[in-house]
C-alpha cells in the first residue's frame, strides 16, 4: 500500500470510530426515555397540550 492509501485508510478509521464514540458519549449523557413514561398526552409530530 503507499503512503497515501494508509493515511486516507487510517483518516477514515479515525472518523468511523471518533463518530462512534461521540455517539456513545451522548447517549450517556442524554439517556432515551423509555416508551412507558412518556404521557399520552404528546404524540409525535402534534403540539404538546398544556
Amino acid at each position: 500500500m503507499s503512503s497515501s492509501a494508509i493515511a486516507l485508510m487510517i483518516f477514515a478509521m479515525l472518523a468511523i470510530w471518533g463518530g462512534l464514540i461521540l455517539a456513545i458519549i451522548h447517549l450517556i449523557r442524554h439517556p432515551d426515555v423509555p416508551m412507558d413514561d412518556v404521557s399520552g398526552e404528546y404524540v409525535q409530530g402534534d403540539e404538546p397540550t398544556h
